[in-house]
């Protein structure tokens, strides 16, 4: 079997001109050749801001790009007629697709209701200042697509939040009292007291229509685009025995449906282990503080120990359920969870997602692209950001599809340079490898192979080094690395 290996296939700023389901079309071919299995694609559901909305800010889950509404039939990203033929030449080139499905928030109401609802402390949640009566904007009828798939109207009694009393124009966060009780959903996680309320108007899962129009919607979904896996937006902010309910039914409709989830915990790895014994371990995660590891080591350099890059993360704790990263669209320059893992060590940290057993790996967008944008920086104003390509990830991919197998042997022992080898299979000729990093000095690792490699040269494949190793009859070899640098050795 080959290696799997995901894509997020965009970036936040990517830009908002309707072609990125005709780009993933484009590129299919090309990332099939490179390993790419699975394609992670943005929301493809109209926002509240139409044609300039990433997706995140749900307003009409039927809505693919269909209808006029939010000032525009397309989405940021295309049509709905683009998104199903992006499917269909994804999967003709064996590349399965992730939907990424947000649940947990409406935004963009078409009209405002009064309701009755408590203000709350938004550093305590649980803490409740005084009822009030407001308007809030909660009623979702969906004018422009009238009816069509889901005569669903969403009204206060399907939210159990807003951010706004409409009325008076007065931000905050208001508990709604509706009829399915006045504190908040149950959550994992103790963040503000309770996080269930995230932003927009929090969809209220205790209600029975809301669970069962979820549940027809994403039956819908699957026929109208058929997937092969989801991508659950803020899951940190959902029931769990309601994701636990709706993954259940959707794989009524495909019974190997892959879920992963977003649960932003990087120096939470507790809590985050909580969350998948409350689902049952039917969601994987991405794996927030391996990417937190990275990041401290890239920022760190030479004083970070590399024996502990791989302690303290889902990978180590959890590692089916682990899908590992090493950027994604939160963690980009100018985004409120702004982590970039630092340029130089990138190739590191791919090597460890890309070419080990364990972890589901995740390729991030501009780190084979590119990417040019302009965004807010914290001062409120306009930063011109470029993100190079990663250093040496199509050979780190190419390392992945075709060496990357068999019994791995760990040298995780010297806090400026570890390694690890693959010792290769019948099944795939020609594999194995091994891998040394260092973010010290230049460095050797003696490192085995097993004595089916007895007598074989090596050569790196990234052209970093221009030397070769020959192993020994027993199957070791001395394999060297450059300072603050990657080498994958492979078969010559």
């Amino acid at each position: 079997m080959t290696n799997g290996t995901m894509m997020q296939f965009f970036h936040w700023y990517y830009p908002a001109d309707g072609t990125l389901w005709d780009h993933a079309k484009d590129k299919a071919k090309e990332l099939a050749g490179w390993g790419i299995t699975a394609l992670w694609l943005p929301p493809a559901t109209k926002g509240k801001d139409g044609a300039k909305s990433s997706g995140y800010d749900a307003y009409d889950l039927y809505d693919l790009g269909e209808f006029h509404q939010k000032g525009s039939v397309r989405t940021k990203y295309g049509t709905k007629e683009g998104y199903t033929a992006a499917l269909r030449a994804l999967q003709e080139n064996r590349i399965t697709v992730y939907a990424d499905v947000v649940l947990n928030h409406k935004a963009g109401a078409d009209e405002k209701e009064k309701v009755s609802a408590i203000r709350v402390n938004p550093d305590n949640r649980n803490e409740l200042i005084e009822p009030v009566e407001i308007e809030a904007y909660t009623k979702f009828t969906f004018p422009g697509r009238k009816g069509k798939y889901s005569s669903f109207v969403w009204d206060w009694h399907c939210f159990s939040g807003v951010d706004c009393a409409a009325d008076v124009n007065e931000a905050g966060i208001y508990k709604l009292r509706n009829e399915y009780g006045q504190g908040w959903q149950d959550v994992v996680g103790s963040e503000f007291g309770n996080f269930d309320y995230l932003m927009f108007a929090d969809v209220e899962f205790r209600n029975p229509a809301v669970r069962e129009e979820l549940k027809r919607w994403g039956e819908w979904f699957f026929k109208a685009a058929p997937f092969g896996g989801i991508r659950l937006d803020a899951v940190k902010h959902m029931s769990p025995d309601f994701v636990v309910e709706w993954l259940d039914h959707m794989r009524t409709l495909k019974a190997d449906l892959y879920a992963v989830g977003e649960y932003w915990a990087p120096e939470d790895l507790p809590v985050m282990l909580k969350y998948i014994e409350a689902t049952e371990g039917r969601i994987a995660l991405f794996d927030a503080p391996l990417h937190n590891n990275f990041f401290q080591a890239a920022n760190k350099g030479k004083d970070y120990d590399l024996t502990c890059i791989l302690k303290n993360c889902l990978l180590e704790s959890n590692p089916q359920l682990a899908a590992t990263l090493v950027d994604n669209h939160d963690t980009q320059p100018l985004q409120a969870l702004e982590t970039p893992v630092g340029t130089w060590f990138k190739p590191l940290a791919y090597a460890l997602i890309l070419l080990r057993e364990a972890g589901y790996p995740c390729v991030f967008y501009p780190d084979i692209y590119g990417a040019h944008y302009v965004g807010k920086g914290k001062d409120g104003r306009d930063q011109e950001v470029w993100l190079e390509q990663c250093p040496h990830l199509e050979q780190l991919l190419t390392a992945r599809k075709q060496y990357a197998y068999g019994r791995q042997r760990d040298y995780l022992d010297a806090p400026n340079c570890i390694g690890w080898t693959r010792e290769g299979t019948g099944e795939h000729p020609g594999s194995g490898c091994a891998v040394v990093l260092s973010n010290g000095d230049e460095a050797k690792k003696k490192m085995e192979l097993g004595t089916a490699n007895a007598g074989k040269t090596f050569f790196d494949l990234l052209g970093v080094r221009k030397d070769e190793v020959t192993l020994d009859p027993d199957g070791w070899g001395d394999f060297p690395v450059d300072a603050g640098s990657v080498s994958v050795w492979v078969i010559s």
